[in-house]
């Protein structure tokens, strides 16, 4: 029998390559928000003895957590023998230590609801900082993709001799493995963030900028002020205007936008968050990384309501 996979409606173009790509059924999981703002959610499938996999890209994490557990807990209702999650890009991994008394540790406590949730997991690129990976707060199997490959096949195709450059330091590993693949120079900034949006940018050495086009490569476009700097300092070094590519487009306040503003030639994004700047697929990278969640042996973990 195929697996099923879920998605809600605002998330039905990447699901639907998804499905194509797993040879799964698709279904959609209707939500009504009433005037209180509470939620009800319809999962349309028929979910009997079938594996559900729950595609759900986590830009809006806290209005998605209560529709996200009534579904997982409605598909079992409803005969799944288990309840996978795939999330191109997880949410609340930037919050995994306590930095002031009293704060929250926000990732270990958001996986501990997913892992409570779902039966496995599967994202791309997530954005760990002080865990080696997922499986360190993460208590369901998971599996990481990463959007190395088809974003350097991308630039390939639609940039002539690119340097790949990095805004900041935490951004070196996914520039490093980009231009491996491509066989391209690359180079990382150096970031000072003074607060959420006042972040300094260094400049590289202008030579390397001779004769190429420049492509600043992220993560992670929130705010996207780190990014909006590294072009503006790109464009004060004059050459090529730079193109911005980045593997979650989350593209608050109209970030997009600025980045062109500032000189970007091109910004464009993989559709692991849906936007209209989705330029890269990541169907082809996922589908292996599935299907052994698919093939366990059956679980009947169901576990109750929390006191």
């Amino acid at each position: 029998m195929k697996p099923l996979l879920l998605a809600f409606a605002d998330q039905r173009g990447p699901a639907s390559a998804l499905a194509a790509a797993l040879d799964a059924e698709t279904a959609t999981i209707g939500r009504h928000r009433f005037p209180d703002r509470e939620s009800l959610v319809r999962v349309d499938g028929d979910c009997r003895g079938r594996e559900v996999v729950v595609f759900c890209s986590l830009r809006d994490p806290d209005d998605l957590a209560l529709p996200l557990l009534f579904a997982a807990r409605t598909a079992r209702e409803f005969g799944a023998r288990r309840v996978g999650l795939v999330a191109p890009y997880l949410a609340y991994m930037r919050q995994d230590a306590r930095f002031h008394p009293g704060e929250a540790i926000s990732c270990v406590h958001y996986a501990a609801f997913l892992s409570w949730t779902f039966d496995w997991l599967v994202s791309v690129d997530p954005h760990l900082h002080r865990h080696a990976g997922l499986g360190e707060v993460y208590a369901i199997p998971t599996r990481c993709v990463s959007a190395a490959a088809p974003i350097a096949q991308w630039i390939g195709a639609n940039v002539a001799h690119p340097l790949l450059v990095g805004p900041d330091e935490e951004s070196g590993q996914w520039v490093g493995a980009a231009a491996a693949r491509l066989g391209a120079p690359f180079v990382v900034l150096r970031k000072n963030r003074r607060g959420d949006r006042d972040v300094e940018v260094s400049l590289p050495d202008p030579a390397l900028l001779a004769g190429r086009t420049p492509v600043l490569l992220d993560d992670i476009a929130a705010s996207g002020h780190t990014l909006i700097e590294a072009v503006r300092g790109l464009r004060r070094l004059g050459g090529a205007k730079p193109v911005c590519v980045v593997v979650h487009g989350l593209f608050a306040d109209a970030a997009d936008r600025a980045l062109l503003d500032a000189g970007a030639a091109r910004v464009v994004s993989t559709d692991a968050v849906p936007h209209a700047t989705n330029a890269i697929g990541l169907a082809a990278e996922l589908v292996p990384a599935i299907r052994p969640m698919l093939a366990r042996c059956r679980s009947d973990r169901f576990p109750p309501p929390p006191p």
